[in-house]
């Protein structure tokens, strides 16, 4: 039987402090599933993936890890990948606080 997932990249948030991730520090949990959002449209990087709780946006995937992801989701593959949580530490420095992982979901029967 083959497995559900697999790792594909884990990552600090970019820009975990300039977006609304600071105000939802304390939502966060280990395990918990995040949204991903290409933005096509973004002037700044144009393989952006934005990172999303419950409709906050917390900031980024960093750039040296989204051109793969942001690739397929522009060619409808969203569903391909899952983001969750892998760790929080409140007390390190704000592009440190959250953990991000990544996997590419197994989508055989």
């Amino acid at each position: 039987m083959p497995e559900r997932s697999k790792s594909f990249v884990d990552f600090h948030i970019a820009g975990f402090k300039h977006w609304d991730g600071i105000f939802m520090l304390s939502s966060l949990k280990v395990g918990q599933k995040l949204e991903l959002r290409a933005e096509f449209d973004n002037p700044m990087d144009p393989d952006a993936v934005a990172i999303y709780l419950e409709g906050a946006k917390l900031g980024y995937i960093p750039r040296e890890y989204n051109s793969v992801i942001a690739q397929l989701m522009y060619f409808g593959h969203e569903d391909v990948f899952e983001a969750f949580v892998l760790g929080v530490d409140p007390e390190a420095e704000p592009w440190k606080q959250v953990r991000v992982g990544v996997r590419v979901r197994d989508v055989r029967g």
